[in-house]
């Protein structure tokens, strides 16, 4: 289902909801360990002030939010393509296929419609939905992704290599970058690595929004941004692109839109 949109210096931002529950067994771990070195008094305050992060055991609830942007006399553009369908790369641990394509219906979009996909990396609950039944969903978009990201994909192989990037590339809708990339005038992608190498988020002007992607995961980033997750490829960048991020934020007044958050969009 889609939610309230919002207006940030003229684009029409709209927050696509793709899914919602917790981690599949297969990946999921006590909050002490998932995000390590947390201390009590900081999931106490994060529970009080974010109660539906968690679920009724005290789990991790996400949120799988994709985003689309619609820019004045420019392109529509889509960030991210959620978990995908029964059989995706990502059904083996999401907690229910994804519904993107039910929620851009809602909203009266043809996926032949959108002009750009980002992904912001190559996670399977953030591609898979790129590719339905081997051929893209959304066959006239360029699929802007990082080339430190596929090369470090490639190395590792797995599902959304296979089944989500070869056949972008087949089709000729890969659009591999490097570094910041323009979008529109006031639109950019630009590198935010640590989660993986090649992650990349997208900003709007003056850092009126950004859509990040996994820089900032749960609440409790928020509040400490040197909270380290357990599946981040280097905790280490990932806390300091997180820092900087944030501080970006705070510094401009703009908006954080985070796909895992519970709320889709953030006035940090």
């Amino acid at each position: 289902m889609h939610e309230k949109p919002r207006i940030v210096s003229g684009v029409e931002v709209v927050p696509l909801c793709d899914a919602v529950g917790p981690m599949g067994e297969s990946l999921r771990r006590p909050l002490d360990e998932t995000f390590p070195g947390t201390r009590p008094a900081l999931w106490e305050r994060t529970r009080a002030e974010a109660p539906e992060a968690f679920g009724p055991d005290g789990e991790w609830v996400l949120h799988f939010h994709c985003y689309l942007l619609r820019v004045p006399v420019g392109p529509t553009v889509l960030v991210d393509t959620g978990l995908g369908p029964d059989g995706s790369p990502a059904s083996s641990w999401a907690p229910t296929p994804g519904c993107l394509p039910g929620a851009l219906e809602e909203i009266g979009v043809e996926p032949g419609s959108v002009d750009t996909v980002v992904l912001t990396h190559l996670h399977s609950d953030h591609a898979s939905g790129a590719v339905v039944d081997g051929e893209p969903l959304f066959p006239n978009a360029r699929h802007v992704v990082q080339e430190d990201e596929l090369k470090w994909l490639e190395s590792e192989g797995g599902g959304v290599l296979d089944e989500v990037v070869n056949p972008l590339r087949e089709a000729d809708c890969l659009d591999a970058v490097q570094g910041q990339a323009s979008l529109s005038d006031d639109l950019v992608v630009v590198p935010t690595p640590g989660h993986t190498p090649g992650h990349q988020s997208v900003v709007l002007g003056d850092d009126e929004l950004m859509v990040t992607g996994d820089v900032v995961l749960h609440p409790v980033q928020l509040r400490d941004p040197a909270v380290k997750y357990l599946y981040d490829e280097d905790a280490d960048a990932a806390a300091t692109t997180r820092a900087a991020l944030l501080k970006r934020l705070r510094t401009s007044g703009g908006v954080l839109a985070a796909p895992h958050l519970p709320v889709p969009f953030v006035q940090v």
